[in-house]
C-alpha cells in the first residue's frame, strides 16, 4: 500500500509541474512501477536494470535504432526514469545548453532568426498517455494515441518552455514542425494555447498528400529547406527524435531531447 502511495503521489506531482490542472486527467493507471530491481527476461534469465539503463543510452546516442516497442523487460524501468527526477533533469541539461547557445550569438533582429522546435515530447508532453498505456511497452497504437490528442490536454514540457520564453525575449522567432497531419491542425493549436505556448511565426503539419510513405527525416528536411528559402536563418533546431534534427537544413546547432518511449525513422 506504502508503495501504491508512493507512485501515485510522484504522478501526481510530476503532472501538477507540468500542467496546472490535473483533475480532469486519468485517475491513476493500471501499469504497475516498481522500485528498481533485477527482473527476469523473456528467455527466463535475470536482467539488470543497468542492462536497460544501457539500451536506453544507446537509444539517446541513436545506437539502437528501428526499434518498435521499449522492451517488456524494460518497461518499469521507463516507467520509473519518466516519472522520475532523471527525466526532468536530463531535459533542463538540453534545454539550459540551448540557452547558453542563444547567449553567445549576435542577433540583428530582422525578425529572420528562428528556432525549430517538434511538438510531441518536446514542446507538449503525452506522458498521461503513455503512463496508461504501458511506457512504451508493446506495439503502438495509433487510434488511442490520436484519441488521447483530440483531447487537446497535453502538457507542455516544462523545462523546453522555459528555453521557449527566453527565445521569444531575444526577439527569436518560433516555428514548430510536428509529424501531425493537417487533419490535427486545429486542436493541437488549440492544445499548445492552453500549455502556453502563444506566440510562434509558423506551424506547419505533415501534409499526407505529399510526404505520405516518406520519412520523418525527408520530410523534415524538405520542410526546414522551404523555411530557408523563405529567407529564414534556422539559429536552433530542438527535438525527442533523431530524425527530428538529422537529414539536410537542420540549422546552425541542433538538440536532441531525452524519449526512451518510441521511435521515429
Amino acid at each position: 500500500m506504502m508503495k501504491s502511495h508512493i507512485l501515485l503521489f510522484s504522478f501526481v506531482t510530476l503532472l501538477a509541474t507540468c500542467h496546472g490542472d490535473v483533475e480532469n486527467l486519468e485517475h491513476g493507471s493500471n501499469f504497475n512501477i516498481f522500485p528498481l530491481r533485477m527482473k527476469t527476461g523473456s528467455g527466463g534469465h535475470y536482467i539488470p536494470e543497468v542492462s536497460c539503463a544501457s539500451w536506453r543510452l544507446g537509444v539517446e546516442a541513436h545506437n539502437v535504432i528501428n526499434w518498435k516497442s521499449v522492451p517488456l523487460e524494460c518497461g518499469e524501468y521507463v516507467g520509473n526514469y519518466i516519472l522520475g527526477d532523471q527525466y526532468r533533469a536530463d531535459s533542463k541539461t538540453v534545454n539550459r545548453e540551448g540557452f547558453f547557445y542563444l547567449k553567445t550569438l549576435n542577433l540583428n533582429g530582422d525578425g529572420k532568426d528562428v528556432w525549430v522546435f517538434d511538438i510531441d515530447e518536446t514542446t507538449l508532453s503525452n506522458l498521461p498517455y503513455f503512463a496508461k498505456h504501458g511506457f512504451g511497452v508493446g506495439p503502438f497504437n495509433k487510434t488511442l494515441f490520436n484519441e488521447w490528442v483530440l483531447l487537446g490536454e497535453a502538457p507542455a514540457l516544462p523545462e523546453t518552455q522555459k528555453l521557449y520564453k527566453k527565445l521569444l525575449a531575444r526577439g527569436v522567432k518560433i516555428v514548430f514542425l510536428t509529424e501531425r497531419p493537417l487533419r490535427l491542425k486545429d486542436v493541437t493549436i488549440t492544445n499548445l494555447k492552453l500549455a502556453g505556448y502563444h506566440t510562434y511565426e509558423k506551424i506547419i503539419f505533415k501534409d499526407n498528400s505529399i510526404y505520405q510513405g516518406k520519412t520523418s527525416v525527408t520530410y523534415k528536411s524538405a520542410e526546414r529547406k522551404k523555411l530557408e528559402e523563405e529567407g529564414y536563418r534556422i539559429i536552433g533546431n530542438s527535438g525527442d527524435q533523431w530524425s527530428d534534427i538529422l537529414g539536410t537544413n537542420t540549422g546552425a546547432r541542433t538538440f536532441k531531447l531525452p524519449d526512451p518511449l518510441y521511435y521515429v525513422a
